[in-house]
This record gives structure tokens, sequence and C-alpha cells, in this order.
């Protein structure tokens, strides 16, 4: 049977592209408005909010904001916006390019108008600060000068003119449905190879490559610039999403992280599985965490390599130390797989294979709702729900909604009752009996009336 199962509907990605100053992080924030879902243990991710999640209508799409250092000088700003520019382009289906209605339009505004355009992708033009629609007008229509087609007149401070935008924005992702049309049919794994630059990605990836000559194409990243590698092994297809390519001389470190952000941001929204490549004579670091940060957000399954396993000097110990310290520092996805590989010596890399087919079978794994009653009946049973002020919680029903991740909604009495402690005691019952190696569980609690 061929189903549509292995579908894969990316979330289109919005950039915002503009010079500093112009009101990009307002943007964001007022569109991010109130649905910025911080995980409270995840570290690092969301403080320096890079992206953000935007419903619209009934469309998804990733907001992203490609960064904003203030330099020193003209040519400063010109490079720095022109790297952005390149970000938006290489990773973006949409771009929102923003200039400022108070400064007017700006030769730098211009010189990345001229670069926007070449990119052949859909540009917004979003003209900021009209607070008044009277007032600056006149001034909106000087950008029409840029080439880019109509301008949106908007004020991030006031939220004007969002409606609009955003109608535009969507606008341009239906455009695609017709390639995914075609995809449909698409059953391979999708497997995206993240991590710090110099981790091993690409060396991982030949590897998996070389041992399997019957590499089909090299599939360049639809319109994003991540290069798709087809590869058969033991009559199985896969799809590796490289996000290697940050070998960026020179760049200033913050502007390299955002990048790295950004890029593992588009790659894991593509993909069903997440290799989390680390370099086990660095150890694992906040960095790290950042990107295991975005799998876990985005709920997809994750297998740890830590790669360069060859390099350590080892007793019967090193092994039991190591993963603690994963654990402890990815303290968020306890449910990660880790294997120690080497892409030098081949270590272990067939049980990538292996480890990447059982975590993708996980992952997309249904549970009988029957089944699922019978654990949660169980499970009440044998540790009482919690109580408040005399009302204790009642557990009615638990089925399964959803796959990649495995969503399951619990019927309640009572939602505030409903500790996100006990919420993991009943995913650890879930575990127990199931497995569910390697995939985050989504829960959603709804509340059911009682019957009187």
């Amino acid at each position: 049977m061929r189903g549509n199962m292995g579908k894969k509907k990316s979330k289109p990605v919005v950039a915002v592209v503009g010079r500093p100053n112009v009101g990009k992080s307002t943007l964001f924030n007022a569109l991010a408005g109130e649905n910025i879902s911080i995980v409270k243990d995840t570290p690092g991710i969301t403080r320096d909010r890079i992206y953000t999640d935007i419903t619209w209508l009934d469309k998804n799409f990733t907001l992203i904001d490609t960064g904003g250092i203030e330099p020193e000088s003209k040519d400063i700003i010109l490079s720095q916006m022109r790297e952005q520019a390149q970000i938006a382009i290489d990773t973006a289906d949409v771009i929102l390019f923003m200039v400022d209605v108070k400064q007017g339009l700006v030769d730098t505004d211009s010189k990345v108008a001229d670069m926007l355009r070449r990119s052949g992708k859909p540009i917004i033009l979003v003209v900021n600060k009209v607070d008044s629609f009277q007032k600056y007008m006149a001034d909106v229509y000087e950008f029409y000068n840029l080439g880019i087609g109509e301008p949106f007149a908007i004020s991030s401070a006031n939220k004007l003119g969002f409606g609009e935008l955003l109608d535009e924005v969507i606008s341009y992702f239906d455009k695609d449905v017709a390639s995914e049309e075609e995809e449909d049919e698409d059953e391979r794994t999708r497997v995206a190879i993240v991590g710090k630059p110099n981790a091993g990605k690409s060396s991982i990836i030949n590897r998996l490559i070389g041992e399997n000559r019957l590499i089909v194409s090299d599939i360049a990243g639809t319109t994003r610039d991540a290069v798709d590698t087809e590869v058969v092994y033991q009559g199985k297809e896969y799809v590796f999403i490289d996000t290697a390519g940050l070998r960026r001389k020179n760049k200033i470190k913050e502007e390299l992280e955002r990048y790295m952000i950004i890029r593992t941001v588009t790659a894991v929204e593509r993909a069903d599985i997440v290799v989390l490549v680390i370099d086990a004579t660095e150890g694992v670091t906040e960095q790290d965490a950042k990107i295991a940060g975005i799998a876990h957000d985005r709920g997809k399954a994750t297998i740890i390599a830590v790669n360069k396993w060859d390099l350590i000097e080892k007793d019967n110990k090193t092994v039991n130390q190591f993963t603690q310290k994963i654990r402890q520092i990815l303290s968020f996805m306890p449910y990660a797989e880790i294997l120690f590989i080497s892409a030098e010596t081949g270590q272990r890399l067939p049980k990538l294979y292996e480890t990447i087919d059982i975590v993708y079978e996980n992952h997309a794994m249904r549970v009988a709702t029957g089944v699922l009653n019978e654990i949660m009946a169980e499970a009440v049973a044998l540790q009482q729900p919690p109580s408040d002020k005399g009302k204790r919680l009642r557990l009615y029903y638990i089925t399964q909604a959803a796959v990649k991740p495995p969503t399951f909604v619990i019927f309640v009495n009572d939602k505030e009752l409903m500790h996100f402690s006990y919420t993991r005691y009943i995913e650890n019952q879930i575990r127990e009996a199931f497995g569910f190696k390697g995939t985050p569980l989504k829960f959603i609690i709804r509340e059911r009336k009682e019957n009187k």
C-alpha cells in the first residue's frame, strides 16, 4: 500500500531583511504576539528568538529574523545587509524586505533590493513606521523606485496594516501546491544531519553514501539550498538533508551562529528524523543544546551521534560518563537515542541506519485506542491523580490524534488539575509499554464536563 504516510509538507519559511533600526524586531514581536512557546527547560532557544511560528487564517509558517548587528559605518551596514539578504535568499520561501518611511529611500536599500530582485524569490516590500496613512502615503510611494513592486505600508508599533501584509505573504504559499502533489508518493525517510560547524556532518554523509554506491542523484534542495542526497541502503530509500556549507570565513561569531540556526530550522522542518552530530573531542556544548532544542520544538524524532569517538581515550566508564553528560545538558529530550560513531573509521555507521529505521517507525507509530485506555486506567490505579481543594482530577479517555510525532488527546474533568508532572507520568507509562524510542510524544489535555 502506498499511502500518504511519508508525505512531508514542510512549513513555509518567511524571512525579514532590512537595515538596522527599521523595526524588524518590532514586527517580529508584534506578529509573534502571545503565541511564543517558551520551553522552560530548553536552554538558549527562545532567548535570542530568531524564529517563531505564525498562523494566519488557515496557514502556518515560520518567520525568521535575519539579524541585525549595529555596525559602525555605511560600508559595514551594506556588507551585513548583503549577508542577511543572502541568508534569506538561501533559506526562505518568501522574503519581507523592510524599509523605514521616516528615513526615506537610502542607497543601501537600493543595493540590497537589486540583490533580492535577482534572486527570483517572492519579495514583499514592507514600509514601516507609517503611523498615519494620510500623512505618509506620498512618502510610501517613493519606494516604488526600488523596482520590487507595490509597497505595503504598516506600523509595527501600532500593528497597522498587518492583515493586508499577511494576506500577501500567504498568497505565495499555494503556488507550491502543484509540486507538493507530485511528491505525494514520497515515502522515503527524510533525515536532517545537523550540528555545529566542524562536528563532521559532511564526513558522515559522505561515509553513509560511500558505502552505498547506489546513490541515485543529488537533488539540489527544492527552494532552499540544503543539498538533498538520495541513498538506497539494503533496499530502502533515504534522503539526507545536509546543512553543511557553513564554512564562512571571517564572519562575526553571532552572525555565524544565527546563520547556523536558520539553516538548521529550515532543514529540520523538512525532515522526519534529525541526527544531531556532536564532536566527541569537544563534548556537548550550549550550541548543541540550541540545535537539539530546535528539533525538540518541532516534534522531530532525534538521534544523537557522537562523532570522532575514535579520538577519545577510553576506559570502561567513558561511554557512561559521556552519556550522562549528554542526558544532563539535553535533559529536555530524554527520548533521544545516543550512538557513538566515527565517520573517519566507519565505526557503528551501519548501526546509524538501523537506528534511523527504528526511530522512524516509532515516530509514525499508532496505538489502538482500547490499548491506550487500558494503560491509562492501570496508571491511574497505580498512582492517584492529583487533587486540589477537595477536587480530584479525573481522566476519562485517551486517544491518539496524530503521528509524527505521536500526539495523544486526554479528556479530563478539569484541565487545571492536570499538572505537568502527571502528564509526564502518563507519558512514561505509555513509553514503558510501547518503547517510542527516539521520538517525542505530544499530549493535548481537553476538558469534558462531568455528567451529573
